[in-house]
């Protein structure tokens, strides 16, 4: 019966059964680069960006995921800007001269790097992955970007944690005889592209594009084996102009990884409105999982934060107490005196 947890565990971490791998970030318009690698490079400075995500709060073994991410620009001579940019001192980017002034930027590279570790139950997740990205303007408004990422990822179990009898021992005969297996190293690759202008971004991306077989015993009896799947994802948003001093950004994300749902498709729209650049609020509702709110504030040209809670409609809303997020980002070598991100939300 132990062993047969175990493995139920491992596939359900590996996705070789219904699972998502990659962590949930309720707060991608935030940071969309942890999504797609085209985004290396995008602002005018170098932007590093701190996040914890508390999942499911209440439930033992719930997920936890904390990354680190940082990337620059190489290259970049001009100063152009697009649909989640923030303001230039004496500018007031909601208002209409900021549209009808925008040009497209000269080409230039950008790199970057991300840190993150993602947890649930006995099963942890460590990966280090390095970005390119070269940006090119398309016409005179519109500016496209291509980039990929690369790096390793580390799946281990904390095997004092598959105690599935309440006597606190750990010495499960899955991974008992198999104790210097339980680290897995693997490569990890991803690509994507990212379109957009003054009041407008739409990209796709794809994570570990190359699947790879993860398996911690040696059964020749499983019959269904672990594996890390491609995730794909595919986000947009638009810019509107509700005042001079107030925007809205609609915006969404369609996500397929093959096993998670019906369809293997899970969209969720978001909606998020701005005062100038000093506070903004929003909201969003991710399809058969549940709502979120959102809300942040800039800080002068230092740094800016962002938190959401999510509510879940699953049947974990009885056994939980929601989920918490936060986002903190630093601009590093801010020479334009930007008072947030420009290109990014």
């Amino acid at each position: 019966m132990k062993r047969f947890l175990v493995l139920v565990g491992t596939l359900f971490f590996t996705g070789a059964v219904v699972a998502q791998q990659r962590p949930h970030y309720t707060q991608y318009i935030l940071n969309n680069y942890v999504l797609n690698p085209a985004l290396s490079g995008i602002e005018n400075y170098t932007d590093l960006k701190i996040s914890t995500r508390d999942q499911w709060v209440g439930l033992n073994g719930a997920p936890k995921t904390n990354y680190l991410s940082i990337h620059k620009p190489l290259g970049k001579a001009d100063y152009k800007t697009s649909a989640t940019s923030y303001n230039v001192p004496g500018e007031n980017p909601r208002g209409n001269s900021y549209w009808e002034n925008y040009t497209a930027s000269d080409p230039h590279h950008g790199i970057g790097m991300i840190l993150l570790n993602d947890k649930a139950g006995s099963f942890n997740r460590f990966s280090l992955s390095g970005t390119y990205a070269y940006h090119i303007g398309l016409s005179g408004r519109t500016n496209l970007s291509a980039g990929f990422s690369g790096g390793i990822t580390m799946v281990s179990i904390d095997k004092t944690k598959q105690d599935f009898t309440g006597t606190g021992s750990s010495n499960d005969p899955a991974t008992y005889s198999v104790s210097n297996e339980l680290n897995k190293i693997k490569p990890e690759i991803g690509a994507g592209v990212w379109l957009y202008s003054a009041n407008y971004f739409l990209g796709i991306s794809a994570q570990q594009i190359i699947p790879h077989k993860l398996m911690f015993v040696d059964d020749a009896a499983i019959i269904q084996k672990g594996a890390f799947v491609p995730h794909l994802f595919l986000t947009g948003g638009y810019r509107f102009l509700l005042s001079n001093d107030i925007n809205a950004l609609p915006s969404f994300m369609l996500k397929y990884v093959k096993g998670t749902s019906t369809n293997d498709f899970q969209p969720e729209g978001n909606l998020k409105l701005q005062y100038r650049d000093l506070v903004w609020l929003g909201g969003s509702y991710r399809y058969e999982d549940g709502y979120a709110g959102m809300l942040g504030l800039n800080v002068a040209n230092l740094f800016n934060v962002g938190y959401s809670y999510d509510y879940t409609t699953t049947h974990l809303n009885t056994m939980s107490r929601g989920t918490h997020e936060i986002v903190i980002g630093f601009l590093l070598g801010n020479n334009w005196g930007d008072t947030c991100p420009r290109n990014v939300w």
